[in-house]
């Protein structure tokens, strides 16, 4: 009777463990080098050295994968020192969403679209509105300069990663020439909208946002010690 055969090669190390987080690991490697279109499971499981159908083990669908990406993604933010003044640690979190954005750029898309409603997202939501709320420490101005950050934020960080330049052409565009002799205003100010000048462009707005806060910050404080004066 013969020996059964060895099923792996003397000295030849087992595939590691598939798990939830190697899995969103691939997946993030994945669309990050190739873009979220390239994404499917036999391109995962072939990075894996699985089967595709092992990775519905873990996520029963591509949308409970999705899911896991976009939460992996908000947990990458870098989180500010607890011991920085309010309106720091809210300028710090914002810029570390920016970054998370540029790093991710492939799902940002996705990100920026997504509801957020799983339990990481809606706790990041939270934290970005108590951050709101330690500057300006009233219900309504922090849910509106929260919405007015995301705003911006949101629409920086998509016009960066995937917007106006990687966007939809006419059939017929304009050349440079045609710019400069009836578009003087554009022509001159195009250079300041190349990637080179997006920091700079990026923090004006931001800090005019963050002006806005503070200033309401103090009008509320003013107001609180007007009525606690005539109490």
């Amino acid at each position: 009777m013969n020996a059964p055969a060895k099923t792996r090669r003397a000295g030849a190390e087992a595939a590691p463990a598939l798990s939830r987080e190697g899995i969103v690991d691939a997946a993030l490697a994945l669309t990050d080098e190739a873009g979220l279109d390239a994404l499917s499971t036999r391109k995962i499981a072939s990075r894996l050295g699985c089967e595709a159908m092992s990775i519905y083990h873990h996520f029963p669908s591509k949308r409970h994968l999705l899911d896991a990406m976009v939460d992996r993604a908000l947990l990458s933010l870098e989180m500010p020192p607890e011991d920085m003044a309010p309106i720091d640690r809210l300028r710090f979190t914002l810029h570390s969403y920016r970054d998370m954005a540029h790093r991710h750029a492939a799902l940002y898309p996705l990100i920026a679209v997504h509801r957020l409603n799983t339990p990481t997202g809606v706790r990041m939501i939270e934290g970005f509105i108590g951050m709101v709320a330690d500057v300006v420490p009233d219900v309504e101005l922090a849910a509106r300069h929260f919405r007015t950050l995301g705003y911006y934020i949101t629409g920086a960080a998509l016009d960066e990663t995937a917007g106006y330049a990687r966007g939809p052409s006419a059939a017929e565009p304009v050349d440079a020439s045609f710019i400069a002799e009836h578009c003087p205003r554009l022509a001159a100010s195009a250079p300041y909208f190349q990637a080179a000048h997006w920091q700079v462009t990026f923090e004006l707005g931001l800090e005019a946002l963050l002006d806005r806060v503070q200033a309401d910050a103090a009008t509320h404080a003013a107001e609180g010690s007007g009525r606690r004066a005539r109490a």
